[in-house]
Parts: C-alpha cells; structure tokens; sequence
C-alpha cells in the first residue's frame, strides 16, 4: 500500500499522543469520496484488458463494456444508484468493501488474510533470555496502551499527505476489537465504543490465556515496573505445556469456526473467557523458542512465526487470530505483530507501530502505588468431546495449510529508494515494474497483478487497487532480454512503464481508479435486486481478477517486513518497505501449485532490480 512514512515522533507529535488538546483537524474536514464517471471507469477498464488479452477476446469485451454503458442502460441506471448513494452516507463503498473483502470471505484468516509485521530480533537467543525477553514485553503494553488513550479519546495528531489531511477515524477502532465469526458473514465488535470500556490486555503463553488489568485501583496506568511484574507472574502460572490450543480453532474455514464458536459459547466458563479475549485492548503473545535456522534463513522463519506461529507444535495456539492487534515477543528474540485487516488496513498498523515503539523508548513511570496488585486472572475454558473433535480437526487443518506456504524474506542492499528518486523515478512504481518483469522472466507471460494504495484522503477511505500490467510494462518486458534492442530505447520504454505507473497512482489516490466503482455497480445490481450484469460475468473480468501477483508497499521507520499469504493458489504475494538505501522484501506462494515458487521469484527479483541498476546507470 502507498502511503507517506510518518515523520519520527517531535515533542509536539508526541503531546498529542500523551493525551494533549488536539489542535489538528476534525474528523468531518476530510472530504467525502465521490464517484468517478461511469465512462472513465469502463475506459480504463478496458484498457488495463489490453496486456492481459488477445485481439479478439478483447473485442468481446468492448462489445459487452458498449452495450452496458449506452444511454438508458443498465449501466447507467446503477450509476445514478451509487450517486444516490453517495448522497447518503460519507462513504459511499466503504462498508461495502468491509463486507466483500474481508467479513463475506470464509478462508481462514490465518495466512489468507491476516498480515503479519516481522520486526528485527531482540538481542537474545536461547532460554536464558526468557526474563529478558518479559522485560522486552513489558515495554510494549505500556507503550500500546499509552497510544490508545488519545486514540479512543480523538486525540489525535492529524497526519498529511502532500498537505492534505488524511481521515483518522479508523485509529479509535483498532482497540477492545475483535472479528466475530458468522454463519455466512462476521462481523467486527468494537468494545472501546462501550459505556464502560475495557481496562485489560490478554497475554497467551504456552496456550493459556490470562486477563491483565493495565489499570491500578486509582485509575492510573500501570507503570513499566508492575506490568513486569505481572508478566512474571504469568510466567509462573504458564509452565506446563500440555495445555489445548484454544487459539487453534481461530484458524479454520470461517464457516467451521463460526460453528465451534457456538458449541464453544454453550458454556458459561468458556463465554466469560472468550468474552475476556474479545475485549482486551490488545493481546500480547509470548512464543516458546522455535527451531534455529541459518542466518540467511531466519528473517523468512520469523516472518512465518508472526504469520502462522509455525504449526500446532510450536506456537499457533499461542494466537487468537479473530482479535485485531496481537503482539508477538518470542523466547528466541523475535518480535512483530500480526493483525486482523477488516478494521484496517496496512499503512494504519504501520503507523500504529511506530508511534508504539517511540513512546517504548522512553522512560517509563518509576513511582507506583502501594496497593498490591491483584494476581492475573488466568482464563479457563471446559472442553467437551465435541470442543475436542473441533480442536483436533482445526489442527490438521492448520498443519496443512502452512505446510503448504513457502515464505521467502530478504533485504536488498544494492540500493534503496534514493536511486530511483534521483533519477525522477517514483520508488514505489519502480518496484513495481521490478517486479513485472521478474514475474515474467520466471512465466514467460503478464498477469492480472494488484497493487494497494490508501484512500485516506478521503472520510472513511480503505484502499483502492492499482493494476500494474500496463501495455507500456508488457512493451518494457518483452524488449529487456531482447539484445536486438539498444540500451538508450530500453531506458526509455523503462521510463515510460514506471510514469504509467506513477499516474496510475496518482488517479488512484484522487478516487479515480477502477475496481471499487466496478464493484459497486456489481453490488447495486445484487442491492435492487438484479441479475449480475453481463460484463461481470465475462471471462475477461474473471481473468482480470485473478491476482496471481498481490503486492503492497508497506513503508516503515523501522528495519520491518510485512508478509501475507497469495489471493489464489496459482499466485504470489510480495510485500516490501523501502529505505534510503535497502529494500526489504517478503515473497509468498504456495507448494501445492507446481508453476509457482517463492525462492525462484525472489532470486529472480534481486537479480532484476541489480540489471535495473545498471541498465540506468552502467558505471554502477
């Protein structure tokens, strides 16, 4: 996703987020999105066919795209509809776009959905680290907590892009959330919206779930000393292993779940329990440590830690996959954060995250209060025999599906995104024309590729997807390898497929891109109770959608990658944070598809980006 790295942390930045009186913008003065026009949309339609089709089919198309958007038509009578709608409400597709890509999908949430954020490891490696590490955690409730005050409070710094303000009412929501499965749909409960919002984390460590106040009994928030303390305390009390993996049955079918969720809520114990979970501001997970690896191999092995918690053996129980923000603190010194994306989306967390870890660097409270605290509340659960068959079999299920993921991560450190800025290159576009090009050194072919920017810009904005195969990608594509093409032409061609690129995203981030305004003509159909119309049902359109590259620029002040898992199973997801002078990347497919693999495409990527280089500048 594109979005402007956030500036470190000033004083004044820093005030608002202790609390301070917001002299930022309201909420309101972000303006609502509107609709593009119905013939820009199928224009551009069309046009993003035209790498991805043949002549004829492509005529095809242009005969169903005519017919649906001639004067009197379908097309247009869902247009005036989402106008209407528009007119209503402040945004007129986000809530839609919640609902179809996210709470309506029933893939597990477990690498289908659910990023992860893989941070650099903590300076430790083995079990003497232990204590070390619960005094590395203790830093992160209080620092999560602290930022959550003016969040839930609108206290907020209003952040910019290009000076203009970006919508923050998604902050509010990241905490006390947590997605509840549904028989054919979830749905998000957001309890900091309650009279009496939540006073506690939960921290899970070897399966076992306890309920942590962050609050002492005169209303202030524990210091850095006595949430150590309590963490101890969990410690303690979580020795035995041998405990069910509760959190293991988050990350079925949706479905499935949403059917134990029920046998599961049956009893009181378990209600309170789950209740507890679901409530926390956050969850904190300490992992047991994981199996050593080589050093080329481990950031790929801690990536897969945050994502999955590396199967039913290691450290999966140990997550609540429904709940929105969890951080992970591993024995063995790794650290990062997993999050459920249906209350927000990348660049959000990315931002979270590095305010957390500025306001952890600061001194913590000293001085406590006298009163005792109260031990932590250990949660129980009562697992009947049909609580068990859910278990085992969720299990299995988990156990497969990341036997079947390949996860590759590593830094490029031949340059960053300084080199492409100063030639008058948009880093982001860069990359992604990087990367069509090693997608096609390894396939021989384009695919329908996305890449996600923000819609912050506007009230209640998510994201919008940019389509990276472009006519001028393909031409620079087909010519690159091509030795009958003089250097000076295949600059140029270069240069013409990043600019497609960057206005590209440019319409994207004015609200003029493509897929939400198909999708909401697809979904006003389905609301006034029609038949899908016809250009929904081409085989283009099905092509046109199934990403085989999903890819997102997730920018960070930190030395961070985030990783998710491929939208389809023939395809790939790609995610990187640019620095100044080294790009991060993580490369996911999956095993089952024999055309794909994860080490291949990122070999091929490096590669690419090294040819890059010196295809812009030789004397590099």
């Amino acid at each position: 996703m594109i979005l402007k790295k956030i500036p470190a942390f000033t004083h004044s930045t820093r005030l608002f987020w202790q609390g301070a009186p917001r002299h930022g913008l309201p909420f309101s003065t972000v303006p609502p999105q509107l609709v593009p026009p119905l013939a820009q949309t199928l224009q551009k339609y069309l046009k993003a066919l035209e790498p991805l089709l043949p002549p004829d089919e492509l005529e095809h198309t242009r005969a169903a795209v005519r017919k649906f958007s001639q004067e009197g038509g379908l097309g247009q009578r869902l247009q005036r509809g989402l106008e209407r709608r528009a007119s209503q409400s402040h945004n007129w597709i986000s809530d839609w776009w919640v609902q179809w890509a996210y709470l309506k999908n029933r893939e597990p949430l477990a690498v289908h959905s659910n990023p992860a954020i893989a941070l650099p490891k903590l300076d430790y490696s083995d079990w003497r680290g232990q204590l070390v590490a619960v005094m590395c955690c203790s830093g992160i409730p209080r620092g999560v907590y602290c930022v959550s005050l003016p969040c839930t409070s609108g206290h907020l710094p209003v952040e910019y892009h290009r000076s203009r303000p970006l919508c923050m009412e998604l902050f509010p929501l990241l905490f006390s959330s947590c997605r509840i499965p549904g028989p054919k749909h979830d749905y998000v409960a957001h309890y900091s919206k309650a009279r009496r919002p939540p006073t506690h984390i939960t921290v899970v460590r070897n399966f076992q779930f306890f309920q942590l106040e962050v609050y002492n009994s005169d209303g202030t928030p524990l210091t850095e000393g006595q949430i150590h303390a309590q963490l101890c305390r969990i410690r303690s009390q979580s020795w035995k292993t041998d405990k069910e993996p509760m959190g293991i049955l988050t990350s079925e079918h949706r479905n499935t779940w949403g059917q134990a969720y029920n046998r599961l809520l049956r009893d009181k114990i378990n209600k309170e329990s789950v209740r507890a979970i679901e409530r926390g501001i956050f969850t904190l997970c300490l992992d047991s440590p994981v199996m050593r690896v080589s050093d080329e191999k481990y950031s790929s092995r801690m990536a897969a830690q945050m994502l999955h918690g590396g199967g039913t053996y290691s450290n999966s129980g140990n997550r609540w996959f429904d709940k929105t923000l969890q951080f992970v603190v591993g024995e063995d010194g790794s650290f990062g954060l997993l999050y459920e994306q249906a209350t927000a989306e990348g660049p959000i967390i990315s931002t979270l995250l590095d305010h957390v870890l500025e306001y952890c660097k600061q001194p913590g409270s000293v001085r406590a209060p006298l009163i005792p605290l109260p031990m932590p509340k250990k949660l129980y659960f009562y697992i009947d025999p049909e609580i068990k068959r859910d278990i085992e079999q969720a299990k299995q299920s988990l156990d497969i599906l990341i036997n079947d993921l390949d996860i590759n991560c590593f830094t490029f450190r031949r340059f960053g995104k300084d080199f492409p800025k100063g030639l008058g290159l948009s880093p982001n576009s860069f990359i992604q024309v990087a990367l069509q090009l090693a997608y096609y050194r390894v396939h021989r072919e384009i695919c329908a590729s996305c890449d996600s920017v923000s819609l912050r810009m506007f009230r209640g904005g998510r994201t919008e997807v940019i389509r990276s195969p472009t006519s001028q990608a393909l031409h620079f594509v087909r010519a690159f390898d091509d030795p009958s093409i003089s250097r000076e032409r295949k600059v140029d061609l270069l240069r013409e497929a990043v600019e497609a690129h960057t206005t590209l995203t440019e319409q994207a981030l004015q609200g003029q891109a493509i897929d939400q305004h198909l999708l909401g003509l697809k979904l006003q159909a389905i609301e006034e109770g029609l038949s899908v119309p016809k250009i929904f049902m081409d085989t283009a359109y099905g092509l046109a959608t199934h990403w085989k590259l999903r890819t997102g620029q997730v920018p960070s002040n930190t030395d961070s990658v985030m990783c998710f898992g491929p939208l389809v199973p023939d395809g790939y997801a790609v995610c990187y944070n640019p620095q100044m002078d080294h790009v991060h990347f993580s490369v996911t497919a999956f095993n089952c598809c024999e055309e794909t693999n994860a080490e291949t495409l990122a070999v091929t990527l490096e590669s690419t980006l090294c040819q890059l280089q010196e295809l812009l500048h030789p004397s590099a």
